[in-house]
């Protein structure tokens, strides 16, 4: 059994690493990739399986990708639905005793969250130039300093929101574990409560990247 605040790091050219956090995370991306491998492997006009399983996923971001971006939000779907599955793997990993989610170390999350704000920055500019720094100072040139603020808490509240929540369950699952035997019926209901927990995790995140990278890809008039 893991124990939660304890990393394991290693030193390379100068640079300290955590190594479980690390571990963790090729494995994420790795069950990823074979999620991708065996969805796809035998593709039929009916669905079943694990095909069934990666196709409602999809329908379902893709529905949900048009409505917060619009027409050029569908050429970055890839992205979103590999997010989803990232973090929502990454989640759930943290729930086998043995092992701790990437997403419980706050450098992962802040990562994801400083990707997608980039990103963000980087399209607006990119479709809509001049006038997406524009609208910082919109409806007043005093609003810039509210928008930068709110620009600055977007990473912030983003990374902590998911380090917290999968952080908190995965204590909790730990210390009921280590209780009696009678506990076996609430440790029982916890982890399940926190695979629904990792699941609505995940979804958040995904959609709050959908609703930020919307407001720089939809086109004004959609």
């Amino acid at each position: 059994m893991h124990e939660i605040g304890v990393r394991e790091v290693v030193q390379f050219l100068g640079f300290t690493f955590n190594w479980e956090t690390l571990k963790m995370t090729w494995l994420a991306m790795a069950i990823v990739i074979l999620i991708a491998y065996f969805a796809t492997r035998r593709l039929s006009l009916v669905p079943t399986g694990t095909q069934l399983f990666i196709e409602a996923i999809i329908e379902f971001l893709h529905e949900q990708i048009g409505n917060t971006m619009g027409k050029r939000g569908m050429f970055y779907a890839p992205l979103i639905v590999t997010l989803f599955l990232f973090i929502l793997v990454s989640n759930l990993i943290g729930l086998i005793p043995t092992l701790a989610s990437p997403t419980n170390d706050l450098n992962t999350t802040l990562g994801l969250a400083l990707m997608v704000v980039c990103l963000v920055h980087f399209l607006g500019l990119y479709y809509k130039g001049g006038h997406y720094i524009a609208h910082f100072f919109q409806p007043f040139k005093v609003f810039f300093f509210i928008n930068l603020v709110d620009e600055i808490a977007k990473p912030i509240t983003l990374s902590f929101r998911l380090f917290g929540n999968i952080l908190a369950g995965e204590i909790l699952i730990i210390i009921l574990l280590q209780l009696a035997q009678w506990w076996i019926i609430p440790s029982v209901a916890w982890l399940a409560f926190s695979i629904f927990v990792g699941v609505v995790q995940a979804l958040i995140f995904t959609m709050l990247t959908m609703a930020y990278l919307g407001s720089s890809v939809k086109d004004d008039h959609e």
